[in-house]
């Protein structure tokens, strides 16, 4: 793990020296939007509510009102600014003011520091058809962090284009301290001020210009750190985790902590570290693209090839096909998280008496930081529900041992109309310390058409349809009504 944090700060140095900018353009843009649910059922039906970056509500009945806007502009040849403001007032969620985005991102040449609260997409999957990352998905809200980042693909010099690499390190904080203090039941823990970190290092390597497939991999991980734990009706703390310079290490390079930390931490790694590998390989055939793409999630154990047991992990198929009125893409998802190195699982080392117990890794779930989610949705893949849906006060995933399958595919039938479909069925088995009495089955379904008028200039209206059937988060039916003006207050070179 040393090793690969040394060489993305090699690679950052790398970015700075070797390439240029491009020119940014002189642009002021704005985003009115408005939007409405209503429904039938326990909860608001799941793809209504699910990957829209945590700007979205589990009641039946919600709404909010949204306004943003983003300024970009070059301050020299090489170095570039941008910010963004991005605000909401809401009904019926978890909060009735959000600041969804604020952010100002300083570049040099492909070099990006990004400060401040930003939405951002998964990496490989196509965010508007597959049902999410793993790791980090657009599921929940965005978490406010400063981040430096090579956010796209740049070709080493000597490679003739052949090879490209991306990769970020981020460190910032959670911001649903109150949320938890209110949705926690007396006598459950939950966890404020707690902190967050994240890295990742992606290679592309392929040159379409000479082959017709190029093949991406790259690692992201992420972690909970710092912060005080409580038991919802009493005043005091009862686990107070250090944040120590050497503790912004500590989950830089994960490593043990030291008698100031729980002994969970000393014995293991210090603070709730999340990650996977995600492999893709995609091939330009005539007017065709179709990809195909792993992700192998590890949480506490099977990083690498530990027991030889690598079979969680998301599998998918992406399908972009020539210009008709008919399909745009298509999306086919596989979801396996049951076996989460298994029930129990013994390794005898040096042959005696010493013995290392690994398994039941419990996906999304940890001792001291309840669930990886934020603001009651999960960071990683929706088709493992989030706190928000537990009625029990608890900021866990009550299951996370899931199979599901899923199929997303869009259209745009004409210039000003365009359409999408979600489809996805899950069986749910609980986690193996609190299975589920029987395994849960549940459909989610969302069709969505949005009409944007040529003669209205910047304006959208999307209706969307949904709904669930099932026994974990029971028969849900819904719309939704968005309606979106966007526009350019200025624009030019500078």
């Amino acid at each position: 793990m040393k090793k690969i944090q040394l060489f993305l700060l090699q690679f950052l140095l790398i970015s700075i020296t070797q390439h240029t900018n491009a020119q940014l353009p002189v642009k002021t843009e704005y985003t009115v939007e408005m939007g409405g649910t209503s429904g039938k059922g326990t909860y608001a039906p799941m793809w209504l509510t699910a990957n829209r970056q945590g700007l979205s509500s589990a009641n039946t009945e919600n709404g909010y009102l949204r306004a943003g806007i983003a300024h970009t502009m070059p301050l020299n040849q090489h170095f570039g600014f941008s910010a963004g403001l991005d605000l909401a007032t809401a009904y019926n969620f978890t909060s009735s003011f959000i600041i969804q985005q604020a952010y100002a991102d300083l570049s040099y040449r492909w070099l990006n520091l990004s400060i401040g609260s930003k939405e951002r997409l998964p990496e490989l999957k196509n965010s508007k058809l597959s049902s999410g990352g793993m790791v980090e998905s657009n599921n929940a809200r965005p978490i406010p962090q400063i981040r430096l980042e090579v956010p796209d693909y740049v070709a080493i010099p000597g490679t003739h284009k052949w090879l490209h690499l991306k990769g970020h390190i981020a460190y910032g904080r959670f911001t649903d301290d109150k949320w938890q203090e209110h949705f926690t039941s007396i006598g459950n823990p939950y966890t404020i001020d707690v902190l967050y970190h994240s890295k990742s290092l992606f290679a592309k390597v392929g040159n379409k210009e000479h082959f017709p497939v190029e093949f991406e991999g790259g690692i992201q991980m992420s972690a909970q750190f710092g912060g005080d734990q409580y038991i919802a009706g009493q005043k005091e703390p009862v686990i107070d985790m250090p944040t120590r310079f050497v503790d912004f290490m500590r989950v830089l390079v994960p490593m043990a902590g030291d008698d100031t930390t729980p002994e969970g931490e000393q014995v293991n790694i210090y603070g709730n570290h999340v990650g996977s590998w995600n492999f893709a390989a995609t091939a330009y055939l005539n007017r065709w693209k179709v990809k195909i793409y792993y992700e192998h999630y590890f949480d506490d154990s099977q990083m690498f090839f530990q027991y030889g047991r690598w079979k969680d992990g998301h599998i998918g198929l992406e399908i972009t096909f020539p210009k008709n009125r008919f399909i745009d893409t298509f999306v086919y998802e596989g979801l396996g998280t049951k076996d989460q190195t298994g029930p129990m699982l013994y390794d005898s080392f040096w042959g005696e008496f010493e013995e290392q117990i690994s398994a039941k890794d419990n996906y999304y779930n940890h001792y001291l930081y309840q669930g990886w989610q934020h603001w009651g949705m999960g960071i990683g893949n929706p088709l493992l529900p989030g706190p928000i849906y537990n009625k029990n006060g608890q900021i866990t995933f009550i299951s996370n041992r899931v199979l599901a399958h899923h199929i997303g595919f869009c259209g745009s039938p004409c210039q000003s109309l365009s359409y999408r479909m979600l489809l996805s069925y899950s069986r749910h088995w609980g986690t193996y310390d609190n299975p589920l009495n029987e395994i849960k089955k549940q459909f989610n379904s969302l069709f969505e058409v949005t009409y944007a008028p040529q003669q209205l200039k910047g304006w959208s209206f999307t209706v969307s349809g949904a709904m669930d059937r099932g026994n974990l988060l029971g028969n849900n039916y819904g719309g939704m009504l968005v309606i979106r003006k966007q526009g350019i207050i200025k624009s030019g070179n500078k």
